[in-house]
């Protein structure tokens, strides 16, 4: 099935890319060097460039327009399912679970262990506000269908077929070390897209599951979950 490379495409995939790109360019960085520029640093620039990206593109994103907003039903919904994902992501963390049992995560402390607030809050910011927006205008909205229908803007959500939902959520486990966790977001997020048509409730529990996880992950200094 070829791409077709028009604007909508591009409007989906091009932050996701430029998320990736920065990073792959943090992987490739030393991450707490002994003077010199931080790479943990690197995330913010990448926060930067989608959050760009995002507003450069926005009024390509019909689906997250005012009149698609979920009602407070689905709100609550989204709220429910994002802290159900988040409880089974710090569980499903055994060995056999996990693709790199060697990522260590993004951890914002000193060397001796203390906390840099500023760098945690851009990595949760982030994390919580920007990634969503992001991951499932990307994973969802874009790839999730046009698996189904190379049209993909026409296509409702709730006629996506099992295929094109299961795919789209093995690529999205290819893309987190936890895989079994992912797989369970996975699904989860497209069943509440397919289920309500609205990206927005998938859009609000990544968002839950993202933040809750970061509030976890200080609270507790389990950073490799970051």
């Amino acid at each position: 099935m070829p791409l077709s490379i028009d604007r909508a495409t591009v409007a989906r995939v091009a932050p996701f890319l430029a998320y990736m790109g920065f990073l792959a360019l943090r992987g490739a960085l030393p991450a707490q060097p002994d003077g010199g520029f931080d790479a943990r640093w690197v995330y913010g620039l990448g926060s930067l460039a989608v959050g760009a990206l995002l507003w450069h593109y926005r009024h390509e994103y019909v689906e997250l327009a005012r009149l698609n907003r979920p009602s407070a039903r689905e709100t609550a919904l989204a709220v429910a399912v994002g802290l159900a994902v988040f409880g089974a992501w710090i569980h499903l963390d055994a060995p056999w679970m996990t693709l790199d049992v060697d990522a260590v995560g993004f951890q914002p402390t000193t060397p001796d262990g203390q906390p840099l607030w500023a760098q945690i809050g851009m990595r949760w910011i982030g994390a919580t506000l920007l990634v969503p927006v992001m991951e499932e205008l990307f994973w969802r909205s874009f790839l999730m269908r046009w698996l189904h229908q190379q049209d993909f803007v026409k296509l409702p959500a709730q006629q996506v077929g099992l295929r094109a939902l299961l795919l789209s959520t093995f690529a999205f486990m290819l893309a987190h070390p936890l895989w079994l966790a992912a797989i369970v977001a996975g699904l989860a997020y497209a069943w509440l897209y397919v289920r309500t048509g609205r990206l927005w409730v998938p859009v609000t529990a990544h968002a839950v599951t993202n933040g809750a996880l970061g509030l976890w992950v200080v609270a507790t200094g389990n950073w490799q979950f970051w």
